[in-house]
């Protein structure tokens, strides 16, 4: 499939910059994925739009304040003296954390990579942060090592170091509110690098109508990474390298999911990020003639679902707008066939809809 078939012209003024003062106030276009129905509704009349034997499937990962930025304190052979720290302090560098690899340990993106070679080491805040950069791999990432003379220890230093990493076409810095904002209320499960988008629309007393309803619920873990957000470079969409994402799978989620499918209950799942740790954890357990419709446990999803894709566990889709030409598009049109999520695009445009992470989202069965 060719990249250019992903297209659609999108006004710029349409990208939403800030979030909505409530969280339930956006917009939800449904989409009938079999007739090609659309209609037009507000977030808030979810509850009342499910059948109420639906299995909700959330993504609970929370969002860490990704993006550092310190300064260059050179390669040193032996840890520096605080009179040569100072000496060699030059340079802002920024660290954008991807997924961490081991404690303390993090492949991130580096910039200026160039200048940055391995053995070179960062200094953030007053130094009660550092970072050492250990290696160098694909995809243009460093693996980095911290180290911290806090008790409290890295994760706290890179909690109060921080910023929230705004995807960039948000195009202002993150404020203080975007802590809480850019978080979904069931974030639990820290090591994501953006928010799975989908669930920012959700309140707790959303959940509790969807709950009186008669709908389930259960989570899923997925560090929202590279994966998610790597431009495809390639003309066609078979030759792009998706990057790995680690997620987890409870066992009593996978319990859920299969007592749901064999009931022929809907398996709604809340987000992008959901379909591929669920459709990727459906393709371990087939490979290992598992008698689960999806293995629990551990993994890293490379998956690329795009047209073509043969879904094993997900029949109803909730999901933000996503950028043309994108990994998260393909998956969309995937679900819904190219020509109507297009269609649906297309009147979201004319319809005035926000689009991406802070914007309007669909409902798709």
């Amino acid at each position: 499939m060719r990249l250019d078939e992903l297209d659609y012209e999108l006004p710029p003024a349409q990208i939403a910059q800030r979030p909505l003062q409530r969280r339930d106030a956006s917009r939800l276009l449904t989409v009938d994925r079999v007739s090609g129905k659309l209609a037009d509704r507000m977030f808030g009349e979810l509850p009342g739009l499910l059948r109420g034997d639906e299995l909700l499937v959330l993504n609970n990962a929370r969002v860490i304040p990704a993006r550092l930025f310190g300064r260059r304190m050179g390669v040193f052979s032996d840890p520096p003296s605080r009179a040569t720290r100072r000496e060699h302090l030059s340079g802002t560098v920024e660290v954008f954390l991807a997924r961490q690899v081991g404690p303390d340990v993090w492949e991130a993106l580096v910039r200026p990579g160039r200048k940055m070679k391995t053995g070179e080491r960062i200094v953030f805040g007053e130094g009660e942060l550092e970072a050492e950069i250990v290696a160098r791999g694909e995809f243009g990432l460093r693996t980095v090592r911290f180290s911290s003379r806090e008790p409290s220890g890295v994760f706290a230093q890179i909690e109060r170091l921080g910023h929230v990493p705004l995807p960039p076409y948000i195009d202002r810095e993150d404020e203080t509110a975007d802590r809480e904002r850019y978080q979904t209320v069931f974030a639990s499960k820290p090591g994501a690098i953006a928010a799975p988008t989908a669930g920012l629309h959700f309140t707790p007393e959303i959940l509790s109508a969807i709950r009186a309803r008669g709908v389930e619920i259960c989570e899923v873990t997925l560090d929202v990474g590279l994966g998610t957000f790597q431009p495809i470079h390639s003309d066609t969409l078979e030759g792009h390298v998706m990057h790995g994402e680690s997620y987890e799978l409870s066992e009593q989620s996978a319990r859920q999911i299969q007592a749901a499918h064999s009931a022929l209950r809907p398996i709604l799942a809340v987000g992008t990020t959901v379909v591929r740790a669920l459709e990727d954890a459906a393709l371990r357990a087939a490979k290992t003639s598992s008698d689960m419709l999806v293995c629990a446990g551990k993994a890293e999803a490379r998956l690329f679902i795009v047209p073509g894709f043969c879904f094993r566990v997900v029949n109803a889709l909730l999901t933000n707008f996503h950028l043309p030409r994108s990994t998260l598009l393909a998956l969309v049109c995937a679900f819904a066939g190219r020509e109507r999520t297009l269609a649906a695009y297309q009147h979201a445009v004319e319809a005035g809809y926000r689009f991406y992470s802070y914007g309007d989202c669909m409902l798709i069965r």
